[in-house]
């Protein structure tokens, strides 16, 4: 409303008042999980099932990373490089004493997003391919924690004689999610 109000325009590619592309800003960090608008994901994702972690993992993402594709033109990059480093900070230091596989996930997610508004900000598709990336290799993390009901990693221990093949992908999705 406020870029309407001075230019005319409800066309979301013709931001040029700096409110209106400040909140915008913040609203896509925060839909995308990036520090310092990242409190919400990790208890969410705890608390929520497999499947609904899988989704807010990856299926959200899209949307945000869309707008963020559009309007990255116009957007400061100093502001979305402190967030994308201040993600990664965040996202790494919180993921390492996690024993919960859903929280570590999380946590995963904001360092994983941080590296791709920092690509962003170099070069649009370079950041498309690393969200491609991104949520192919969380996919195949839930996909082989869903048949197996894991929940901690203690269970990935309990699960390794029941599924070996399975277990191998999960232990080269989480050596490659750090």
């Amino acid at each position: 409303t406020l870029n309407a109000l001075s230019t005319g325009q409800w066309d979301i590619t013709q931001l040029t008042t700096q409110p209106a592309l400040t909140m915008l800003t913040l609203a896509l960090m925060m839909k995308l999980g990036v520090a310092p608008l990242h409190a919400w994901l990790p208890e969410v994702m705890q608390g929520a099932s497999i499947k609904m972690a899988l989704i807010l993992a990856t299926w959200q993402k899209l949307a945000p990373f869309a707008l963020l594709f559009m309007l990255s033109h116009l957007m400061h990059t100093p502001t979305l490089l402190s967030l994308a480093l201040l993600s990664a900070l965040i996202g790494g230091w919180g993921g390492l004493n996690q024993t919960q596989l859903r929280k570590l996930m999380a946590f995963s997610s904001i360092a994983h997003l941080g590296w791709v508004v920092a690509m962003m900000t170099l070069n649009k598709y370079l950041a498309l391919a690393t969200l491609c990336l991104y949520i192919s290799m969380t996919a195949t993390m839930f996909s082989t924690m869903l048949p197996t009901n894991m929940k901690s990693l203690k269970d990935t221990t309990t699960a390794w004689p029941a599924l070996p093949p399975t277990m191998l992908t999960i232990l080269f999705s989480l050596v490659s999610l750090g």
